[in-house]
């Protein structure tokens, strides 16, 4: 093509081109803004803070405020992580060994889900429900879950202060916690009545379920007929681990439903050799219930293989992923969620115990009451579940 024909055909196809581009993004805008009616208001209102506010803005700052409200909105583990929190999530290094005991969630404030077993969070009276005001010197008011779980970690020995507040009360109490290496026990075990084994989980893993088998076996051969297991004040550990526990005392069925944006649902069902556990169960829950324990849980109640005692638990049963941003910035997401045995939700909705009791509300600096109902309530059912497996 002679050069002067090329330089009329670009000439007479630009307009063209342009018009197909500029077509294609106006639809594209229009599309979204059909789809997401919302914009239109956050474009309004990002116009009046701009034009209208008694000073001029710091639009960077408003704008970080907006990214934090969008993920806070969606549920309490999914997050906006500015830059140097993202590139501290994609590097993926190692945490420090030291912890205080503690998993958090989100709600407005971080707030305790759960304090581990023997912790110095949990030696110090914390509690779940309990609100972390400040890591610090640091207000958690915008802190990812991510975050304040970071900052908890450092090197056994070495002290972290929190500000907390506990119920509607108005005054915040300064903790000082030494952290410290956890234990690697997560699974002790004792007869707690005639014919009663019972276990407790205080933290689930890899090696839970071998470590739960073991206990049981030997509960067993002491005479045991029927099991309570503890899974009260669980929280974090891996979903995979939760299953894992499940398959013990499940033979058949599904364990869960993996549901996501990207694939259709995939159950996750009991394999040839699952359920090797045959002995009546009832499962300890509460409020801290959550994560790989509460995927338990709702594996073996699902499946009529427990009864639950104790309080609803908190419905957090997702995946979340990483999603860097183009400024450096990133979205900590959840992706995925896990449902019941009947597909009906777990996450975000929790489990229904079986028989309802209330754990004891407990000033903030008092002690814990010296009986507990919850287990009090479960030895009177196991007790009788046991004594019929006898006759």
């Amino acid at each position: 093509m002679a050069p002067r024909t090329r330089r009329l055909v670009l000439w007479l196809s630009a307009p063209i081109i342009t018009f197909v581009v500029i077509g294609g993004l106006v639809g594209k805008v229009r599309a979204r803004e059909e789809t997401y009616p919302h914009l239109r208001v956050f474009n309004d209102v990002v116009g009046l803070i701009t034009d209208r506010y008694v000073e001029k803005a710091d639009m960077t700052k408003v704008m970080t405020g907006a990214m934090h409200g969008l993920a806070e909105g969606l549920d309490p583990d999914s997050a906006y992580l500015p830059p140097a929190e993202a590139a501290q999530a994609q590097q993926a290094a190692p945490l420090p060994t030291g912890d205080v005991g503690l998993d958090l969630t989100r709600q407005y404030w971080l707030r305790v889900i759960a304090a581990r077993d023997g912790s110095p969070a949990a030696k110090a009276g914390l509690r779940t429900g309990d609100y972390v005001r400040a890591i610090g010197d640091t207000p958690t008011r915008e802190m990812s879950v991510r975050e304040g779980m970071r900052r908890l970690r450092g090197v056994p020995g070495t002290t972290i202060s929190l500000t907390v507040i506990r119920g509607s009360a108005n005054d915040p109490h300064v903790v000082e916690l030494v952290r410290e290496a956890a234990p690697a026990t997560e699974v002790t075990s004792r007869t707690v009545a005639p014919g009663v084994g019972y276990v407790r989980i205080a933290a689930i893993s890899s090696g839970t379920s071998a470590a739960t088998s073991k206990a049981i076996a030997g509960l067993s051969a002491a005479g045991a007929r029927s099991l309570i297991i503890d899974v009260r004040r669980v929280s974090g550990g891996s979903l995979e681990g939760g299953l894992a526990l499940a398959r013990l005392f499940v033979s058949h069925g599904t364990l869960t439903t993996r549901e996501s944006r990207e694939t259709t649902p995939r159950k996750i069902e009991a394999a040839p050799g699952d359920g090797a556990i045959t002995l009546p169960v009832i499962l300890l829950v509460d409020n801290g219930t959550s994560s790989g324990a509460e995927l338990f849980a709702s594996a073996l109640a699902g499946n009529g293989r427990a009864d639950l005692v104790g309080e609803h638990t908190i419905g957090r049963a997702g995946e979340q992923t990483l999603v860097p941003l183009p400024d450096g910035s990133a979205l900590w997401l959840t992706t995925a969620k896990y449902a019941a045995p009947d597909g009906s939700p777990l996450h975000e909705k929790g489990l229904e115990p079986t028989v309802a009791v209330e754990e004891p509300d407990v000033e903030f600096g008092q002690p814990a009451p010296a009986t507990d109902a919850i287990l009090d309530a479960a030895i009177a059912r196991a007790t009788t579940v046991a004594v019929r497996g006898a006759a």
